[in-house]
């Protein structure tokens, strides 16, 4: 008897440590010197919501200056290594526009998003905006246009191809 219960203890524990080893990541707070994986500008100089990735092997995650460029990371065919967790600046929690947060970050795939909005990201280009629920996203895009839709509906177009600057009408406040 005392063997078979040694043998479910050694189970369970083995059972959790998988567990363990299957969360992702947590979110890294964003500093000063977080770069951006495209551009290589400090990410902390630009406002407007941020993304994270964390890749299979590397020891620090990528950093996006926009969450449209993460995006486009996730949509295009080659990748660096297996993703391990998105995160996203949740607009809810932000301070400002101009100061999103550095550590109200919330799983990409649990947000809600402004796609479509005439609203300027960090650097420049039209931005998909996280939010922590669909009431604030809502909000959005009540006072600045677009639509609400979860991370697995936001088109390609959305993300990818050229970018009319002219059609990028207004940095939120």
């Amino acid at each position: 008897m005392r063997l078979i219960t040694l043998a479910l203890i050694a189970l369970t524990l083995s059972a959790c440590q998988e567990d363990e080893a299957k969360a992702p990541p947590p979110p890294v707070d964003m500093t000063a010197e977080a770069l951006s994986y495209f551009c290589q500008m400090n990410i902390s100089d630009h406002g407007g919501p941020k993304a994270q990735i964390h890749l299979e092997g590397y020891p620090t995650p990528i950093f996006f200056a926009q969450v449209r460029d993460m995006v486009a990371y996730l949509k295009s065919p080659e990748r660096d290594a297996k993703i391990l967790a998105v995160y996203v600046s949740d607009m809810n929690a932000a301070p400002s526009w101009e100061h999103p947060g550095t550590a109200n970050w919330i799983a990409a795939d649990g947000a809600q998003y402004v796609v479509g909005a005439p609203v300027r990201g960090g650097m420049g280009a039209p931005e998909i905006v996280p939010f922590g629920n669909y009431e604030g996203a809502d909000a959005f895009s009540t006072k600045y246009g677009g639509q609400v839709l979860p991370m697995s509906e936001i088109p390609d177009d959305a993300a990818l191809g050229a970018v009319n600057l002219a059609q990028v009408l207004e940095t939120p406040s």
